[in-house]
């Protein structure tokens, strides 16, 4: 075998090694196209949130009457330990108890508090378009303090909520522009400082207030009306 044979033959073997590794870069772009298509196509049939328009913008969680001459808003969070201890001090029932239809009172989000506050917020609103807002909100303060998101739809199941409808708003954001909306009337509307924070007929009252204060402004407010 001379030179000549020998050189020959290298090429030959570096030929195929560049034909091989061709061949293989061409099957890695394919197998990309092949997992882009599958993305893009798994992409569109996945569920998406809708839209959500101005009649479910304006709808918040109350308790009592719409024609009550007397409306105090909590901006809460879930995450909040001053929040837990206003509601387990049973100072809304004592009031609803005083004054019945006379008093309205609304919850509105300011989840400000915790990381895990806004998907909790979230979860609330889910809970509230099933309907049932109050017995998650009443939950959540009375019984747990983990929001993660596996717990928040532990506590839906427990509740007895459609976990399947509550899962997929929770997964899908469905009411992240009306937590946010929430959230930002309290912090460029009324620059409240910290959580709970209220308003009563649209006067702020900053922190939560005990009932012989409550009881003042909404006397006030009946005397004159």
């Amino acid at each position: 075998m001379n030179k000549g044979d020998t050189m020959s033959q290298k090429q030959i073997r570096q030929e195929r090694n560049r034909a091989k590794k061709i061949r293989q870069q061409w099957l890695g772009y394919g197998v990309l196209a092949v997992l882009v298509v599958a993305a893009v196509l798994w992409n569109a049939s996945r569920p998406k949130a809708q839209p959500l328009d101005e009649n479910r913008l304006a709808l918040n969680p109350t308790l009592g009457s719409n024609f009550a001459e007397v409306v105090i808003v909590e901006y809460g969070d879930f995450g909040c330990s001053a929040c837990r201890a206003w509601h387990n001090a049973g100072i809304m029932e004592q009031i609803r108890e005083e004054y019945g239809d006379q008093v309205q009172f609304v919850w509105k989000d300011f989840p400000v508090i915790t990381a895990q506050s806004p998907k909790a917020a979230e979860a609330g609103q889910c809970a509230f378009d099933q309907g049932r807002f109050w017995e998650f909100h009443d939950y959540i303060y009375e019984n747990v303090y983990s929001l993660d998101v596996d717990d928040l739809k532990s506590y839906a199941a427990q509740l007895g909520l459609d976990t399947e409808k509550f899962n997929q708003c929770l997964d899908l954001g469905q009411n992240r522009a009306k937590v946010d909306q929430s959230l930002n009337e309290a912090l460029r509307e009324y620059a409240f400082p910290g959580t709970p924070s209220f308003l009563v007929n649209g006067k702020k009252l900053i922190g939560p207030p005990t009932f012989e204060v409550l009881k003042s402004t909404i006397d006030a407010i009946l005397a004159n009306s």
